[in-house]
């Protein structure tokens, strides 16, 4: 079995500021020995709105949110200790004006093994309801999915795919306490894998110059938070209790691909599949 955690932070507009939050995170979980942290959607900064976003994102190489993480994790293996990360950031689009929202993969040396570029964009606007969120606003969808790929936790690919989703999120407090738990055991029971859910948690803010040259810190919104693991039959292993919204925090829990495996063969959903009705590739 591999150790591996949700982490939950409440990112500000701040690059500079969620590094370091992040770092400390990472310190925490190998303290408790992690070998796998997986970080929130928006880890590196959440804007006031979508022209902020476009004008504070920048690219991994200069992003000093990254590089926080890629120094950490270069000091960590320097004395044997290893851990993976797998965080969501914004990239500034090479085809429009717009970011791209990106999950990205790092090494236990600091290098960026994969990435992810968001297909599926939040936009709603629930009638009577003031708030509208309209990602495609700032974001460009991605068109490529991600295909498995070795980690710590599982040395080899299952030809089924993957033992291991992980869905790093930025729920709102209308979504959040409707949808967040249904969802990940929802795709855990469909999918016989564990699903890994990191999320944003509370008050989110930006700051703003004052005349003065001093700052003040302005609401910008709220997140729903309750990052959680749910394992191959749909049951919460670990999850941040409700007292810990709006602070870092763990939800830590054993990978065991012992139950994969058996939660697969006592209930072969895969075997059933009918690609021959229903038009797609096995």
């Amino acid at each position: 079995m591999v150790l591996v955690a949700a982490g939950q932070i409440t990112s500000t507009s701040s690059l500079v500021e969620n590094g370091q939050t992040v770092v400390k995170l990472i310190s925490k979980a190998v303290e408790l020995g992690v070998k796998i942290l997986f970080l929130p959607e928006a880890s590196d900064y959440i804007a006031k709105d979508a022209d902020h976003s476009k004008s504070i994102a920048v690219s991994v190489e200069k992003s000093p949110f990254i590089l926080a993480i890629q120094s950490k994790l270069k000091e960590l293996h320097s004395i044997g200790k290893l851990i993976e990360i797998n965080v969501g950031i914004h990239e500034p689009s090479l085809n429009s004006d717009r970011v791209r929202n990106t999950s990205i993969w790092l090494n236990s040396k600091g290098e960026i093994t994969q990435r992810y570029q968001k297909i599926h964009l939040f936009d709603v606007n629930i009638s009577g309801k003031v708030t509208v969120t309209k990602e495609s606003d700032s974001v460009e969808p991605g068109d490529n999915i991600l295909e498995p790929f070795d980690t710590i936790a599982a040395m080899r690919l299952r030809s089924l795919g993957a033992d291991i989703l992980t869905y790093p999120s930025a729920f709102t407090m209308r979504t959040g306490p409707a949808h967040w738990h249904l969802l990940g055991r929802a795709r855990a029971i469909d999918s016989q894998s564990y699903v890994i859910l990191p999320a944003q948690s509370g008050q989110h803010t930006h700051e703003v110059e004052n005349e003065d040259g001093s700052t003040t810190r302005v609401p910008t919104r709220i997140t729903y938070g309750h990052s959680l693991i749910v394992d191959p039959w749909g049951t919460v292993v670990s999850e941040v209790s409700d007292v810990e919204v709006g602070k870092s925090a763990l939800a830590i829990a054993d990978i065991d691909l012992e139950l994969v495996e058996k939660v697969r063969r006592d209930m072969p959903l895969w075997q059933q599949r009918r690609p021959d009705v229903f038009g797609y590739e096995v």
